[in-house]
């Protein structure tokens, strides 16, 4: 299945929960449609889970087979799959980028990386799915740290997370710890996702 490029804010309502992080996409409380806030049935087990999965893959901006060969390796691991899976999604290199603030969005900072932008300990990396290793340095490559969206970035960022560090003169960062499952979105019941795939 390829990546989803339809209306982000109506897949936003769709699933209840704000793929952007700002929020801006659920000012109305409802799925979209002609017939606005009508009555849905109650779902099913497995179609509640299946909107977790579709939640945290969009969320991520995945596809469904990157999706599924990530969950496979998290299950893998020791510890708690489901945490697990959300650990590993979190340190793809796309989404540090972003975490960085580097990049107001996943898909913009995808393409960062993709564009060769993005170095990780001072060696180019174009590869958005790279997983990135606690102690690696996120940096730009020279040429790239004047480009005007990366800026505007910057500036706009409210919020690093406690496992990066960003050191703004060099305009690198560090990704010092893994993160706890209370810091990741709480909008996610991995368990549900855990479940959807153990049928």
């Amino acid at each position: 299945m390829a990546r989803y490029t339809g209306p982000k804010f109506k897949l936003s309502r769709r699933l209840g929960i704000s793929l952007s992080g700002t929020g801006k996409e659920l000012k109305r409380a409802f799925p979209p449609g002609q017939h606005g806030p009508g009555q849905r049935k109650k779902m099913s087990g497995y179609g509640i889970q299946l909107q977790e999965k579709q939640k945290l893959r969009h969320m991520y901006g995945l596809n469904e087979k990157q999706f599924r060969n990530l969950f496979d390796k998290a299950n893998k691991m020791k510890g708690i799959a489901g945490e697990n899976f959300m650990v590993l999604l979190e340190s793809r290199l796309d989404n540090l980028v972003y975490r960085l603030g580097l990049s107001n969005s996943r898909a913009g900072a995808r393409q960062l990386v993709a564009h060769g932008h993005v170095t990780v300990n001072g060696k180019k990396v174009d590869i958005p799915s790279y997983t990135v290793s606690v102690g690696d340095q996120i940096g730009l490559r020279e040429r790239s740290r004047g480009l005007k969206a990366i800026k505007e970035a910057m500036e706009g960022r409210h919020h690093l997370p406690n496992y990066l560090e960003f050191n703004d003169n060099a305009m690198e960062g560090k990704y010092i710890r893994l993160p706890e499952r209370a810091e990741l979105s709480q909008d996610i019941d991995e368990k549900q996702i855990v479940e959807f795939y153990s049928r």
